[in-house]
């Protein structure tokens, strides 16, 4: 990454709980010596070591738990971009820790995070001076998972990193999403059947137990995308529904394509503007939301716990 831009995205990698405070405290005393804004979101068993260590530092430091800000990795970047925005118009520099991926995380998490961490340097590329942190246990992560780390940010350890692939890539859209299973529910979208397939999925979220708060969310979320395809997305598509992942998986495909819009539904529109709405609403509503695109076009699976 050109050393012009002023985005500095860092991964720090650390093994075990003392050298996750050693790497991470000083990063936070600077920030807040020289007065500049510095948002920690990392695990709550985490926040509580640097509240412990930092003392009277912690009270210069906006914190936040990973684990409520980015359970849907989604919405990890605009929290950040709350952040920066909040904080740009002071002209100081800004700080940032951030750890989205820990050992807890299901595979589809994990692969949603690592899409995150490689969206996160074009999100921020043209923003003020921002230094973003990202710390990785190698004590507990794959090795992979430290590799791919390597591949999303342009600095490890303070350094360049050799194996970054530019700001502009984010291969994981072309990342296969596991098939559907034979017994899934399967529909065509069309602007006849809106009301068919709200009613549908509506029935499968309550026979799958969900709560109706969660119930109610999932089925205006799959509304918003089964109209997107409607709107753009051809005309049509398909939508399948099945049991899994402890609740509830919906899945749009049809002909519209994604690879041009990577920040889609983690950019929040405007409240003049007239698209856009659908993956935004649906990544606030749903648990975890994968965007792949497809040789004819493109999916958006959706996931629902209890």
């Amino acid at each position: 990454m050109p050393e012009t831009l002023l985005f500095r995205h860092e991964a720090m990698l650390y093994e075990g709980a003392e050298a996750f405070v050693a790497g991470a405290a000083p990063f936070i005393r600077a920030a807040v010596a020289a007065d500049e804004p510095i948002m920690v979101a990392v695990g709550a068993d985490k926040l509580d070591l640097l509240r412990s260590h930092l003392g009277e530092d912690a009270d210069g430091v906006v914190f936040a738990d990973m684990a409520e800000v980015g359970a849907n990795p989604a919405r990890i970047i605009p929290a950040w971009r709350d952040f920066v925005d909040a904080n740009s118009g002071s002209g100081r520099p800004m700080r940032g820790i951030g750890e989205p991926i820990w050992a807890d995380r299901s595979p589809d998490e994990l692969v949603e995070c690592q899409c995150h961490e490689a969206l996160l340097n074009m999100a921020f590329a043209d923003a003020p001076a921002f230094h973003l942190l990202c710390p990785y246990d190698t004590a507990q992560l794959d090795p992979e998972v430290i590799a791919e780390a390597e591949r999303s940010h342009p600095y490890v350890g303070g350094t360049p990193s050799g194996a970054y692939r530019g700001h502009e890539a984010v291969p994981h859209f072309a990342h296969p999403l596991p098939d559907p299973p034979a017994g899934a529910l399967e529909r065509p979208i069309t602007p006849e059947l809106l009301s068919d397939l709200r009613a549908l999925t509506e029935r499968e979220a309550q026979g799958a137990g969900l709560a109706e708060e969660r119930v109610h969310d999932l089925v205006l979320a799959v509304h918003e995308i089964a109209t997107n395809s409607v709107r753009h997305g051809g005309g049509t598509g398909t939508l399948r529904i099945w049991r899994g992942d402890g609740g509830v998986v919906c899945e749009v495909r049809d002909r519209g394509r994604i690879a041009q819009k990577p920040l889609v539904g983690r950019v929040r529109p405007s409240l003049d503007q007239s698209g856009g709405w659908g993956l935004w609403l649906a990544n606030q509503l749903c648990d975890l939301v994968q965007l792949r695109e497809l040789p004819e076009g493109s999916v958006v699976r959706l996931h629902q716990r209890p």
